[in-house]
């Protein structure tokens, strides 16, 4: 109601004003903008958000719902972020401005800084925003925004346009000047403060741009900014450019080297050989007894579900308290272990897939953070429903984003599919989204497995992993150490689903590799499966081949990462 009184009276005003100065005879009317859109990737079809900055890195680029071309803006509404993204362009002074989009999502607005705006409710598809502003006297730069609101869920935007001619009479082409004297002023095991020396431009610096090495990191419109989701024990190097309204970019800063502090373990501060225990499939052994059989500390808890509504439990049938999975967690932790658990999965329903934003699946993930006062979490991200939906993709990445940013030292782990080479098309699009995302994901896990029956599985997993790390280091601009630090590999031990055989031999082989290059992670599925059956083929509770008991827990409680 406030907003329509506002827009109502600032109409009222217009048309006052319009007449008195008509009836003065002696003062130009403010000029009528052209039909040209003056905003830079309108439609966000260049799959990247330049020049638009969003507050929380909480917006990303997603293929779907679009209302035109093949991309659109996601702004991952939190219950403290409305996702504000904003562009900055060259207007000319007296003029009047056409703005519109099109959004869909619950409460989207979009207007202009210190202008006029506009918003709509709640709509179910795409529905067009319009609005129109006149500059000042001297305006020589316009800020336009779109954002949700608090705790809405994700809203989505696409093919934004402010009609008018652009400023600087013909195009501003002047670059600011470089920032000065950029130095750090703090640091932890994860992150980087940095500060710097204002640019000056001809018309005005709109956002400063933090690149680690060839990437940006980071985007801000003041003078100092915080890099976040860095490896412990870690060395960067950060440059700062200047922006403009235009899109013109300043050359770099000096560079300043910043090593993160130590962390308590390796490059992330983390390392974890957890093999998955499943209490209910596969006749699931005493995890006490394993444990002292083997030495084995963590297990991976699998699998937290959707029980309806947006509500997590154990496969989606178990109560997530006082059950058999409760005790097998009592028992883990009384022999001084601990657990990951592990949500989502191949098949089931999904608390990724089901819940209706970001911050509802954030709420359903601290429920079990708080429940079992958790030091980790993995996310299983497979199938049609999670891995090959980019926009459930991002809606995962930005709740783990989310509760790790509300729960200090909580380790997040992302697992998913591989080829024998590296991430399919879906594990790049998933780095890349956390990438862009600043979702600061710990481990990212790939399954080296159902590659095909004879595979060779060592070379194969080797491979893959390779792959993996070349991925991490062009995303983020890592070196070698560092992305080794953030993979994970989760094998299948005995025979797989396509009678692949990982032997005893072969896992040793593997987890060797794995300690000899530092990766953070080790697990295989599962406890379940970890007794011989020589002829047994793939089944619950046995590997189908022949083995000791427990023998692949014990290869894996030796990865020392």
């Amino acid at each position: 109601m406030r907003d329509t009184l506002r827009r109502s009276r600032h109409r009222l005003l217009a048309l006052l004003g319009t007449a008195a100065l008509a009836m003065a005879g002696a003062i130009a009317l403010p000029g009528t903008a052209e039909a040209a859109n003056v905003l830079t990737n309108p439609g966000f079809e260049s799959g990247s958000l330049s020049p638009w900055s969003c507050t929380g890195n909480l917006g990303s680029v997603v293929s779907t719902p679009v209302h035109g071309g093949t991309k659109a803006l996601a702004g991952a509404v939190s219950s403290s972020d409305t996702a504000q993204c904003s562009q900055t362009v060259a207007v000319q002074p007296s003029t009047t401005y056409s703005l519109s989009g099109w959004v869909r999502g619950s409460y989207v607005y979009l207007g202009v800084n210190g202008g006029s705006s506009t918003w709509t409710s709640s709509p179910s598809a795409y529905s067009q925003l319009t609005t129109s502003f006149t500059t000042t006297a001297s305006q020589t730069s316009a800020t336009i925004y779109v954002h949700g609101w608090y705790a809405q869920g994700t809203y989505y935007a696409d093919d934004i346009s402010l009609d008018g001619p652009g400023g600087g009479g013909g195009g501003d082409t002047q670059a600011p000047t470089a920032p000065t004297g950029l130095t750090s002023t703090a640091k932890t095991s994860s992150t980087v403060s940095l500060s710097w020396g204002a640019s000056t431009d001809n018309v005005g610096v709109t956002a400063y741009d933090i690149y680690s090495g060839a990437n940006q990191v980071l985007s801000v419109s003041g003078t100092s900014g915080t890099v976040t989701g860095l490896a412990a024990s870690t060395a960067y190097t950060f440059t700062v450019k200047a922006r403009d309204a235009a899109g013109n970019s300043s050359a770099a800063s000096g560079a300043v080297s910043v090593t993160t502090s130590a962390g308590t373990g390796g490059g992330t501060g983390f390392t974890q050989a957890a093999p998955y225990l499943y209490e209910g499939w596969g006749d699931p052994p005493s995890p006490s007894t394993v444990m002292s059989a083997t030495g084995i500390k963590w297990f991976t808890m699998a699998f937290v579900l959707d029980s309806g509504g947006c509500n997590p439990s154990w496969d989606g049938s178990r109560p997530l308290t006082g059950g058999v999975d409760q005790t097998a967690i009592n028992q883990i932790r009384a022999a001084g272990g601990d657990i990951v658990p592990s949500f989502g999965g191949w098949s089931g329903s999904k608390l990724g897939a089901n819940c209706s934003s970001a911050s509802a699946l954030a709420g359903a993930l601290q429920k079990v953070i708080t429940a079992y006062g958790l030091k980790a979490i993995d996310m299983d991200i497979e199938n049609s429903d999670e891995f090959e939906n980019e926009a459930v993709q991002a809606k995962i990445l930005t709740a783990l984003k989310t509760v790790k940013a509300n729960n200090p030292g909580l380790r997040t782990i992302v697992t998913f599919g591989t080829s024998t080479t590296g991430p399919t098309y879906y594990g790049n699009r998933l780095i890349e989204q956390a990438q862009s995302l600043n979702a600061g994901i710990d481990v990212f896990t790939i399954m080296p497995f159902d590659f095909g029956g004879g595979a060779d599985m060592y070379g194969n997993t080797v491979a893959a992993a390779e792959g993996l790390k070349t991925k991490l280091k062009s995303t983020f601009g890592w070196d070698d150490a560092t992305a080794y630090s953030h993979i994970g590999i989760s094998g299948m031990n005995g025979l797989s689903d396509q009678s692949e055989t990982t032997t005893p031999a072969i896992w040793t082989q593997i987890r060797d590799w794995s300690n000899s290059h530092h990766i953070a992670r080790l697990a295989f599925w599962s406890v379940n499966r970890d007794r011989g059956c020589a002829g047994g083929g793939v089944v619950s509770n046995c590997s189908g081949i022949s083995q000791n008991t427990w023998q692949f827990t014990s290869i894996t409680a030796g990865f020392t990462g």
